[in-house]
């Protein structure tokens, strides 16, 4: 395989952002209820994954490092971020109220995504090329909507099951997405 390929599946399942480093966990669960809401929020994860990656990347690059300005990393990037989720927003508000409605407090949340920031601080702090960057980020989005669609899938069938009273809700969520963690785990032998 090559290096961007190994970057990439890496990125998607050995180091799945969400089961393996555990960035993101509050949409993972939250949204996770719905495979129809786990897709939305999956692409707009993805696409405010990609700008603000991409955005980040060259305002490191082009702005911070030159002048030094290391300190201001993390408020910057969060900035950016904010900015690009409210774009996403005003964009889903109009082009798919529907969705926009059952993603509810979430899309916000976005803002304070943990992954859309580690994703960003990552890039810089591997010291990825820009393609790297992209290749990575995509790698990352890609592993993010398959564990959040794959996870949706499970907790509609779990609701389906006879659970004791307990373990509803939450508790079988926990356990599920610790199972799914664990299967995510089998790709480890793909890249080292």
């Amino acid at each position: 395989m090559s290096g961007l390929m190994l970057l990439f599946v890496g990125a998607a399942l050995v180091n799945n952002v969400v089961l393996s480093r555990f960035l993101g966990i509050c949409p993972f669960m939250g949204v996770s209820k719905s495979s129809e809401t786990a897709l939305g929020m999956s692409a707009a994860v993805a696409f405010v994954m990609m700008i603000s990656s991409v955005v980040t990347w060259i305002i490191e690059y082009a702005v911070l490092r030159p002048w030094e300005l290391g300190y201001l990393q993390t408020v910057v990037f969060v900035l950016v971020i904010a900015a690009l989720v409210q774009l996403v927003e005003m964009v889903m508000e109009k082009t798919t109220p529907e969705l926009h409605a059952s993603l509810g407090i979430f899309l916000p949340l976005i803002t304070t995504n943990c992954a859309i920031l580690g994703v960003a601080l990552i890039n810089v702090q591997s010291d990825y090329s820009f393609i790297e960057m992209i290749v990575f980020s995509l790698g990352t989005a890609a592993g993010f909507g398959l564990a959040l669609v794959l996870f949706s899938g499970l907790r509609e069938r779990i609701s389906f099951s006879s659970v004791p009273e307990i373990f509803r809700d939450a508790p079988i969520a926990f356990i599920t997405a610790g199972i799914l963690a664990l299967a995510f785990m089998g790709f480890s032998g793909l890249v080292r």
